[in-house]
């Protein structure tokens, strides 16, 4: 059988980092091939080589079963391959057809036309999306929708889906795999990038492993499990993802909030966290989740309820009230939230708590601070060339075990994280998991917040479930499955179940 693209022996090193050490990698007609690895594995770099950024030092590419040469992108694009980025090249002040046929344009074509023929395009992708609407306004779906659309313009018969679910919702990635199953359906080769190994065997018809530079395997997803893949990826299996068990005992109440509302989203929610467990927040993207954790850590105003810390009602109206409390959040977007990317490593990972680290006159005293982080970097593992460098520097993983590392010097009770693995690869979410545990284990409350139910399951002592800004019940270990999940997230439950679900505090 042709491929549509062979990859042999490709070799790229950049200074004395050997970035890709004879990598092959062959893609069919009308195939979805997952490409997997560790952040550093190789991925990008070997379909930047493929996308015509980058000129491997050795091997070949071809495509169609012919030799090429890119020398740029324009070369890759003009022999139909197209690469959808997570972070999408779109000029969001132009209109849907204008993006689409950015390309055709200043061109003798009547705007009728570029309009009609962008809603065709749209149309056979199963969307109905306005070609003058401007981009900017669209949601981050369509907006890739779009993305989609303009690839298929230039007639791409090679499609490359650089983590494409990460920042979607749940609704929406379906969507998305749906799309991709009809560009299967019409012979386009799709080579698909995701650390959502659940999305990646519903979706893949053959898996490549990369570690270090290397292929490591190509394999039928028939032929493997989720288990084998992970050990193929980091060396160890399913279970040890989740880190080592640490002991450790629940014990007195430290968060308790009755009948929470925000007048909106959020309608009387209550539930309670103990000291040493970790509690999961389930269900849909626009649940309310997060609404909710803002609230209790005042970054969104409450309109009625109360918050118990540790059995004492307390008034949190600033994130500033809240870490008095002893409460920490992990946002859901780090480089937003999380961070100021600009500032030092340093800065960055002591800011939540200075007055141990200030003299009488008010100024951070630089040997103390220099130890402080020191022993919070050690702690996190986290691989810096130095703690001066500004936080924007680091890889995602590293850039999360910073934001840990502000939380673990406060020092507070409660600690709260919203989608703290998201963005960041299967080596570096076994550290966070451990870390988590360990905040547990040392007496900490923990609720945390995913959209991958994986990670509920491995992680959380007992997992509740919302819907549409209400909790609708709770699991425990032994009813764990994604339907029962899934059920609790998507139908609307009965008042009595959901009112106790809540306050089970195991």
């Amino acid at each position: 059988m042709e491929y549509l693209v062979e990859l042999s022996g490709i070799r790229k090193s950049f200074g004395g980092v050997h970035a890709l050490q004879g990598v092959d990698f062959a893609l069919k007609p009308g195939e979805v091939h997952a490409l997997l690895g560790e952040n550093g594995a190789g991925k990008s770099t070997l379909m930047r080589v493929l996308g015509g950024e980058y000129v491997p030092e050795a091997g070949t590419v071809k495509v169609g079963g012919m030799q090429q040469q890119f020398r740029s992108p324009i070369d890759a694009i003009d022999r139909g391959i197209a690469i959808i980025h997570q972070e999408m090249a779109l000029a969001t002040d132009l209109t849907v057809a204008e993006n689409i046929f950015l390309a055709e344009l200043p061109a003798t074509i009547s705007w009728r036309v570029l309009r009609r023929r962008a809603k065709d395009l749209i149309a056979s992708l199963g969307f109905d999306i306005s070609p003058s609407a401007i981009v900017a306004d669209l949601s981050v779906a369509h907006q890739q929708v779009v993305e989609i659309a303009k690839a298929l313009s230039r007639n791409a018969g090679v499609m490359v889906f650089d983590e494409p679910t990460a920042v979607l919702s749940m609704r929406d990635a379906e969507r998305l795999l749906g799309i991709i199953r009809t560009l299967r359906e019409r012979g386009v080769g799709i080579i698909y990038i995701s650390h959502r190994l659940d999305e990646v065997f519903r979706i893949a018809d053959r898996i490549t492993v990369m570690k270090d530079g290397a292929s490591v395997a190509t394999v039928q997803r028939g032929d493997v499990e989720i288990d084998d893949v992970i050990r193929m990826m980091v060396g160890r299996p399913l279970k040890a993802l989740f880190g080592e068990d640490v002991p450790r005992q629940s014990g007195a109440e430290v968060l308790r909030i009755e009948n929470l509302s925000d007048g909106k989203r959020i309608h009387g929610v209550s539930l309670a966290v103990r000291a040493g467990e970790i509690v999961g927040l389930g269900g849909l993207v626009g649940a309310g989740r997060t609404e909710l954790v803002r609230m209790i850590f005042g970054a969104e105003r409450a309109h009625s309820g109360e918050i118990y810390i540790r059995g004492e009602e307390r008034t949190i109206r600033t994130p500033r009230d809240a870490v008095r409390a002893g409460i920490g959040l992990v946002p859901e977007s780090r480089k937003e939230q999380g961070l100021i990317l600009d500032f030092p490593i340093r800065v960055n990972a002591t800011m939540s708590r200075l007055a141990p680290l200030v003299n009488a006159l008010g100024f951070v005293r630089r040997s103390k601070e220099q130890a402080t982080v020191e022993t919070l970097a050690s702690r996190l593992r986290i691989k810096a060339g130095s703690l001066n460098d500004p936080a924007s520097s680091l890889s995602g993983g590293n850039q999360q075990k910073v934001v840990l590392a502000k939380w673990f010097h406060a020092d507070g009770d409660l600690l709260i994280f919203d989608e703290p693995t998201r963005g960041v690869d299967v080596g570096a979410k076994t550290e966070i998991y451990s870390l988590i545990k360990s905040l547990a284990a040392e007496g900490r409350a923990v609720l945390v917040i995913s959209s991958e139910h994986l990670e509920l399951f491995g992680l959380c002592d007992r997992i509740l479930v919302m819907r549409e800004g209400e909790l609708t019940g709770a699991l425990e270990p032994s009813d764990y499955s994604e339907e029962k999940l899934l059920k609790l997230a998507m139908v609307q439950a009965d008042p009595l179940t959901e009112a106790a679900a809540a306050n089970r505090v195991g």
